[in-house]
């Protein structure tokens, strides 16, 4: 819903349940900052993640909760990038 307000220039959803997807996400939030300094509009970066807690289950078992049950459900990927992200190669 955020992706379809004329302030965001970069809205995306990723995940930290395995490396591949770490990586992702740290370039995520580094593109976030570098548009927020360069004044192109708001980002927003959702990351989805255990809780502290793991959920009372084993670390293992609660990564592949998000990877089973979350991403299906909550889709990853990128909801706005501003043609100006692209341009700037951000």
């Amino acid at each position: 819903m955020l992706a379809t307000t004329s302030g965001a220039a970069y809205v995306v959803r990723r995940s930290v349940h395995d490396v591949a997807n770490i990586r992702k996400t740290k370039k995520a939030l580094t593109t976030a900052f570098k548009v927020q300094l360069q004044g192109l509009g708001f980002s927003l970066v959702e990351i989805l993640s255990t809780c502290p807690t793991n959920w009372g289950i084993p670390a293992v078992d609660a990564l592949k909760f998000i990877e089973q049950k979350m991403v299906p459900y909550y889709p990853l990927g990128d909801y706005k990038i501003a043609p100006a992200i692209t341009a700037a190669k951000i």
